[in-house]
């Protein structure tokens, strides 16, 4: 049959000369070690760029804070006094610096509030991520998980100056009227839950910011860990469920064990956008400089949240010592931020050497 029999190759073909001369042709071999030069050139490329851009970064708000970091000393990350000084008075200088006089910067107060808002956003958002990445693969049925999984990842993409506006104007009075005093006046005035007591405000403040904050990051972990939960194993759930296992112990001694890597992940790459939010916090947090919450409802700032509110005032500065200290500011949040991405890398690669427990212990 003619298919049992490959079609002989011509003696005289170009084909058969390069096999006679046991290489490829010319043309082929010379494509080939060019692209593939050109794609080692490309990712080599998309791997530098990003680095290279944090280091200017990082490099340009060293250059920048530089005067403020000379004047300021240590004691700015201990300091709670924030005063602009005089931009319009006399000129002093300390250490070869000039600066206005009466200027004290310290970003205690901002390191606080940036800290205090973001632990209370991933206390509330983690549980509510995980539950909702529950009932979206494990409990709703497909009709209706598909269209609520696509309304979360629309909320990952509402802008942050629309959450900020609904949080000032509805749910910050809406919880200072009618949630807050609740709490304030009936829990124990005891030394660990005395900071859940005192003047409620008017909405504005640590509680609301964590509150904001949890809201917009909450979308960004219920949608990852939703994926990882996809990518769970049915054999692993299925044997647990034939031993005997109830629903709430194989996701607890089998899916989350499985992803708790990846979930922690996720958790950092919220506790980022947590960190770094800027127009939403400054909108309901009271923007108080120079003092740390008495209490979970005073008012309070972030570093984000004083760059962008203080960024118009200190252009008028004419010595340029109030951007140069909102370049440390930056600087410092920056340095923040990267600390908290290597810690999460770290607890990332701890755990995922662990293996999965399966049984009940």
């Amino acid at each position: 049959m003619s298919g049992d029999n490959p079609t002989p190759i011509e003696a005289s073909s170009p084909v058969a000369s390069v096999i006679r001369r046991g290489r490829r042709p010319r043309r082929i071999t010379t494509s080939f070690h060019f692209e593939d030069r050109l794609w080692q050139v490309a990712t080599r490329v998309a791997v530098t760029v990003p680095l290279l851009g944090l280091v200017f970064v990082i490099i340009i708000l060293a250059v920048k804070a530089w005067p403020a970091i000379k004047v300021n000393g240590p004691g700015y990350l201990t300091s709670s006094v924030w005063q602009v000084g005089n931009f319009y008075g006399a000129v002093q200088h300390t250490h070869g610096v000039a600066h206005p006089e009466g200027a004290v910067y310290g970003a205690w107060p901002l390191i606080a509030g940036t800290l205090e808002s973001s632990l209370i956003a991933i206390i509330i958002a983690v549980p509510v991520s995980i539950g909702t990445a529950f009932a979206l693969t494990e409990r709703l049925p497909k009709w209706i998980a598909q269209p609520l999984g696509f309304f979360v990842e629309i909320l990952a993409g509402i802008p942050s100056v629309v959450i900020g506006l609904w949080g000032v104007l509805v749910l910050g009075p809406f919880l200072a009227q009618h949630v807050y005093p609740l709490v304030a006046n009936h829990v124990p005035n005891v030394p660990v839950l005395r900071y859940f007591r005192g003047s409620v405000g008017y909405g504005e403040g640590l509680l609301t910011s964590g509150l904001v904050l949890s809201f917009m990051i909450v979308p960004i972990i219920a949608s990852t860990t939703r994926d990882l939960f996809l990518q769970v194993p049915v054999l692993p759930k299925e044997g647990a469920e034939a031993l005997g296992f109830t629903d709430a112990e194989v996701a607890r001694r089998v899916t989350l064990p499985w992803v708790r890597s990846g979930i922690v992940g996720a958790t950092m790459l919220g506790l980022g956008r947590a960190i770094g939010e800027t127009i939403a916090i400054a909108m309901v947090s009271g923007s108080v400089l120079g003092t740390v919450a008495p209490n979970i409802y005073g008012t309070m700032t972030t570093i984000a949240a004083t760059i962008v509110s203080q960024l118009d005032s200190s252009l008028t500065d004419g010595t340029g010592f109030a951007l140069s200290n909102l370049a440390e500011a930056g600087l410092l949040l920056a340095l923040i931020s990267i600390a908290v991405n290597l810690a999460a890398r770290t607890i990332v690669r701890h755990t995922g050497k662990l293996m999965a427990p399966v049984g009940r212990g």
